[in-house]
């Protein structure tokens, strides 16, 4: 597996594709895929990886290894994800064919109120939504990999948590290929870890974090796995729930032991489209993913890009166009559908997309003043919804307002020119009878909030920030905000994460997924491009360099040395307002190739990598 230094340093290879018609040549480093005839599982870190194929080796489904990879990930990448944090899940039975999605994302606490991040003058409280106690929102992952693993699981419970356990007791080295996610994260994250002197104590040596070829060893998170191996309710009604609420109320945190016995996972429908000849599945709100991949595709259509050619400067464009026009709609329409109306069939429906791609000019790049997301009178046409909803009409206009106002709003900018996270993770599972599981999941900023409740190893998640602290203002990511995702008790907070299924002619083709704030959705898309349109193998198509545009701020993002000079040239005519950064995301995926074999990568911008048999 090629690490940040590789990947841009020591070995530069031409990325020669047969399909490339454009005068163009493109250097990258391209991770090869493993190729496995019966099982595979591909995570972010490579013992994660190993615990979930040591399952499947002892007779587990997909589940299984889902479920001892994502807990070994909350182990060996701490800054990511973790039993402290939330995700999503999607799996596909084979025998059925049906495709199911999992909600164990973080929920409000009860004492959340709207305006709990502001000051006395309404002014947003710097780092209280992302730093210490009030940050953290009530946990779901033990509750969701319990939930699905009861269901659909094979093996016992205490054997899918096993690996963690030894994982956190024995400890492990730290690789001498540290990820640059890793080193961001520390970067980023060292003050919020410092802060906290559990956290403090565990993660560092003298306030310096572990550095490569050091052992991580965790033993008081290994004492609370093998609590949640006797009994995963123990971390919402037991011994560490009582433990997590006395410390929350001994330093102003808001979670109570009610807020974690009411936690429940929520199964819900996953959102489904057709490109080409591929049916792609993904997950509905709370999550924006699956939403924004099937309208960004839709707006590309029938578009010939393999005619065109890899990274042709028209495919680049409407590409970027439609990310646009994407992220103008996320904007407003988007929050938790159990609180909020989101017309979602709407803006996934093939008509709505006709219409916004008629809006593109092939030549000239909108400006993203001038995009706006979808209008009142076109929602109108296109929902069941009437008109004189009180909640519908609400929204629409707090959407305009707000859109108004943070195109005017200069205090805003500063929050706008930050990189996207590359924190969370993902993981793809595929089992011998071709049952998939794509699952992503996080405690949002590196190292989350920064909170180790004191015996228990369990590090928190920050992802209170996800929601709108005022409306006009930025989270963390830089995303502006509206009502539609305010805070509210027990309300989930949008996301990004889009765990992805794809299927052809009613089998599996292919499951991905990645980390990477609001570019998760993009990074999806450019990954299904490349494999379905471009024929890559899953290595190349994951290591292919990528761009990202979100509306806001008004850039194109491309990673460094990715793209030839002619063609970042055309863009710039063409009016996109580049911007050369470093690179983002970590993603994997699992393809079933036309001899029924598996092909699994991880991305080399990470220190993952697959395991098969």
């Amino acid at each position: 597996m090629l690490t940040l230094a590789k990947f841009y340093c020591a070995t530069i290879a031409v990325f020669s594709l047969s399909v490339l018609v454009y005068d163009q040549v493109t250097l990258a480093t391209i991770t090869l895929p493993l190729r496995t005839k019966k099982a595979m599982v591909v995570s972010a870190h490579p013992l994660a990886s190993e615990a979930g194929i040591s399952m499947l080796r002892k007779g587990g489904n997909a589940v299984d290894a889902a479920v001892a990879t994502a807990f070994a990930i909350s182990v060996v990448e701490p800054f990511a994800a973790g039993i402290g944090g939330g995700g999503f899940l999607l799996m596909r039975s084979e025998k059925t064919g049906e495709i199911k999605a999992l909600d164990f994302r973080e929920r409000a606490p009860l004492k959340a109120t709207r305006n709990m991040y502001l000051d006395t003058q309404g002014k947003v409280r710097p780092n209280a939504s992302t730093n210490g106690y009030l940050a953290v929102a009530t946990p779901g992952v033990v509750a969701g990999l319990y939930e699905v693993h009861r269901r659909y699981g094979k093996l016992s419970w205490q054997e899918v948590v096993k690996p963690a356990i030894t994982l956190a007791k024995d400890g492990f080295i730290l690789s001498h290929e540290v990820s640059w996610r890793s080193v961001q994260s520390y970067a980023n994250r060292k003050q919020a870890v410092l802060d906290n002197p559990v956290a403090k104590e565990i993660f560092t040596q003298n306030g310096e974090f572990y550095q490569p070829g050091d052992q991580l060893i965790q033993r008081d998170l290994a004492d609370s796995l093998k609590r949640i191996a006797k009994n995963p309710q123990s971390f919402y009604t037991g011994s560490i729930a009582q433990t997590i609420a006395s410390d929350m109320e001994k330093n102003g945190g808001l979670i109570t032991l009610a807020d974690l016995k009411a936690y429940k996972p929520i199964w819900r429908n996953p959102l489904c489209g057709n490109f080409r000849e591929a049916k792609i599945c993904s997950m509905p709100p709370p999550s924006s993913g699956g939403v924004h991949l099937l309208q960004i595709l839709n707006i590309i259509g029938d578009t010939d890009f393999k005619s065109l050619g890899w990274h042709h400067p028209d495919a680049l464009h409407l590409i970027a166009e439609a990310m646009k026009i994407a992220y103008a709609d996320r904007s407003q329409y988007i929050g938790d559908s159990d609180f909020v109306e989101v017309p979602v069939q709407q803006l996934i429906s093939p008509a709505y997309a006709k219409k916004r791609r008629q809006e593109i000019n092939m030549e000239v790049a909108k400006p993203s003043s001038e995009i706006k997301p979808v209008d009142k009178e076109t929602l109108n046409q296109l929902t069941k919804l009437s008109p004189n909803s009180p909640r519908f009409t609400s929204f629409i206009t707090n959407g305009e307002s707000l859109r108004t106002r943070l195109l005017n709003h200069l205090s805003v900018t500063k929050y706008l020119t930050q990189h996207e996270s590359s924190e969370t993770s993902h993981l793809t599972v595929v089992d011998e009878q071709r049952n998939a599981v794509s699952l992503t999941f996080s405690i949002n900023l590196g190292f989350g909030s920064g909170v180790i409740i004191p015996k228990t190893g369990i590090l928190l998640n920050n992802h209170m920030d996800d929601f709108t602290s005022a409306p006009g203002m930025a989270d963390s990511y830089g995303v502006i905000g509206n009502d539609i995702n305010a805070i509210t008790p027990r309300k989930t907070p949008r996301s990004s994460m889009t765990p992805t299924i794809i299927t052809e002619n009613g089998r599996l083709r292919m499951a991905v997924g990645t980390p990477g704030g609001t570019a998760i959705i993009t990074q999806i898309v450019q990954i299904v491009l490349n494999v379905l349109e471009y024929k890559m193998d899953i290595g190349a198509a994951i290591s292919a360099p990528r761009i990202h545009h979100r509306w806001l701020p008004d850039e194109l993002r491309v990673e460094s040395w990715g793209f030839d000079a002619p063609t970042l040239q055309e863009l710039r005519r063409r009016g996109h307002n580049i911007k050369e950064t470093t690179p983002w995301g970590d993603a994997n995926a699992i393809v079933v190739t036309e001899d029924g074999s598996l092909e699994g990568a991880a991305d080399p911008r990470g220190e993952g990598s697959p395991r098969g048999f």
